[in-house]
């Protein structure tokens, strides 16, 4: 006999799902730090926003604005603040689009297609966001850029500035440094931004290569202390 799966902790149409929904967005999630500072940015004025985790009240704001998508980064999960966005979004005829993507790890060739995939079919006004609005949306932001708006990827790593609450000092450099790999090894090979991921990425080996150096200047800078 199969055994029925247990029903989410977050269940909205019950008045206990509701509170604990509504107190993992606010205080596991870390809501109450985002209350003032949404980390909005026009990516490209007009079509394309950046931020950090929306509350119901927020998209409540930017459905009353004419946003049509919002692309969420951090993917479905069995959350409270996923189940109290998803329920804002359907509440405000906005699509909801889970495309998880990572901090401390270089996109996938997948991802990265599913990137251009997803710009190319969404209703705008969109909004991308992951928890922050610092990591995750500043690479989905340089693809957008970059497949989007036709801008190189030269121009298009903007996206990754501290202005936006990025730390390329961190685990979360990996992102710069995969566009950073992308640059250099094209300056010799000549291939656009996709051919090389298609021919020649390796996911693998970039992480691999960045964690190297990472702990290499983390021992000379932190450790000892070397100028």
């Amino acid at each position: 006999m199969s055994k029925t799966a247990d029903p989410s902790r977050f269940d909205l149409a019950t008045p206990d799902g509701r509170r604990r929904a509504q107190h993992d967005l606010v205080w596991a999630d870390h809501g109450f730090l985002r209350a003032m500072f949404a980390n909005f940015h026009w990516i490209e004025p007009g079509v394309m926003a950046r931020s950090n985790q929306p509350s119901p009240e927020a998209i409540a704001r930017y459905a009353a604005l004419g946003f049509k998508t919002i692309l969420n980064l951090r993917g479905k999960a069995d959350t409270g603040y996923y189940a109290l966005e998803k329920e804002a979004c359907e509440r405000h005829g906005i699509t909801l689009i889970d495309q998880r993507m990572h901090s401390r790890e270089p996109p996938s060739k997948a991802q990265v297609h599913r990137a251009k995939e997803i710009f190319e079919t969404i209703q705008y006004p969109a909004l991308m966001h992951c928890k922050s609005g610092a990591d995750r949306a500043g690479a989905m932001a340089v693809l957008y850029k970059h497949f989007k708006m036709g801008l190189p990827i030269e121009e298009a790593v903007e996206q990754l500035r501290f202005k936006y609450l990025h730390v390329r000092q961190g685990k979360t450099g990996v992102i710069d440094y995969f566009f950073e790999r992308y640059l250099e090894d094209s300056k010799a090979s000549g291939k656009s931004f996709l051919q090389w991921v298609d021919e020649d990425y390796d996911q693998k080996a970039i992480k691999g290569a960045f964690l190297g150096e990472w702990w290499a200047n983390l021992l000379v800078d932190k450790i000892l202390r070397r100028e």
